[in-house]
């Protein structure tokens, strides 16, 4: 028997109202993100030039846009479904709109309004997310990187360089025969979606306090190895964000889940039910967690030249 909290809560009507409009604002930002991927060019001023220009242009953004926003969409419901089957009282999901960035977005989330059950549902909802927003890059990678050109090296000139995760790399070599040591990807719109999709998932997964990875983490092994995983991780992340100065991406994003860490003293919150055991099949599937982590990671995400 599935324990569960004290019932399904009805959200309000601003709820879904609010999670809509941002959706909506959220869809548009990430469609003029994506004409940087269809011009090549990632000037802000001449992005607003040719959408002045050429306002048609904006629906081929759509390319970018369209599978970008269902790989978060399904991340977010991934959540938001696991928490309405244990019974935990949670947001819908709401978008964060970034007009001026190469994505579009910060991302997505879901706010949990009550406590976790135990560690199965805790681990259940942390990893129901980035499962199931995986689930959904794979097809995008392979679609955009089988519709992407190979190009030696020589002849790539652009000012901005996106690392290359290792399933990136496989799935180019697959799709493209690409040999990373002489050539590069020039990414269709499409790979770039799910480039960004491989980012968030790994971002999500780091066993960090109350990321997705730190449920996952603290399900696993109990909240004071926990919070010893969580400082060695994130003091491993600035400094490979350093390592990638002076665009230190992971050391930005650092300091922001240091300041999110202060707030509850470095500490995750317990369940309601701690002493209940995770069982050996969540044990397995921390593993596939871990798999996904590795797959998705890149030491450098972003690089200005």
């Amino acid at each position: 028997m599935t324990e569960r909290g004290p019932g399904k809560s009805v959200l309000s009507w601003r709820e879904w109202a609010l999670s809509a409009l941002l959706l909506v604002i959220t869809f548009l930002c990430v469609s003029y993100a994506g004409l940087f991927y269809i011009t090549g060019d990632f000037g802000f001023l001449y992005s607003v030039w040719i959408s002045f220009s050429s306002p048609n242009l904006i629906l081929d953004g759509f390319q970018f846009s369209i599978p970008f926003i269902a790989i978060l969409l399904a991340h977010e419901l991934g959540h938001y479904f696991a928490c309405r089957y244990y019974g935990i009282r949670c947001t819908p999901p709401y978008f964060i709109p970034a007009p001026i960035s190469i994505a579009g977005t910060l991302g997505a989330f879901i706010k949990i309004k009550s406590p976790f059950i135990n560690k199965r549902a805790l681990f259940d909802v942390g990893f129901a997310g980035p499962l199931a927003g995986f689930i959904f890059t794979l097809p995008v990678l392979w679609i955009g990187i089988s519709s992407s050109k190979v190009i030696p090296k020589s002849l790539f000139d652009s000012g901005v360089s996106f690392g290359e995760p290792y399933i990136f790399r496989l799935i180019g070599s697959l799709a493209l025969n690409y040999d990373p040591a002489r050539q590069d990807i020039h990414p269709h719109p499409i790979a770039m979606a799910g480039w960004f999709g491989l980012l968030i998932t790994s971002l999500n997964l780091l066993p960090i306090w109350q990321l997705d990875g730190g449920h996952i983490a603290y399900a696993v092994f109990g909240p004071k190895f926990q919070k010893r995983i969580s400082l060695f991780v994130l003091s491993l992340l600035m400094l490979v964000g350093l390592s990638g100065w002076p665009t230190p991406s992971y050391f930005v994003f650092g300091l922001l889940v240091f300041v999110l860490g202060c707030r509850c003293r470095f500490f995750h919150p317990a369940t309601l039910s701690d002493w209940k055991p995770l069982g050996y099949a969540r044990s397995v599937l921390a593993l596939l967690a871990f798999m996904i982590l590795v797959l998705c990671f890149t030491p450098l995400p972003v690089s200005f030249t």
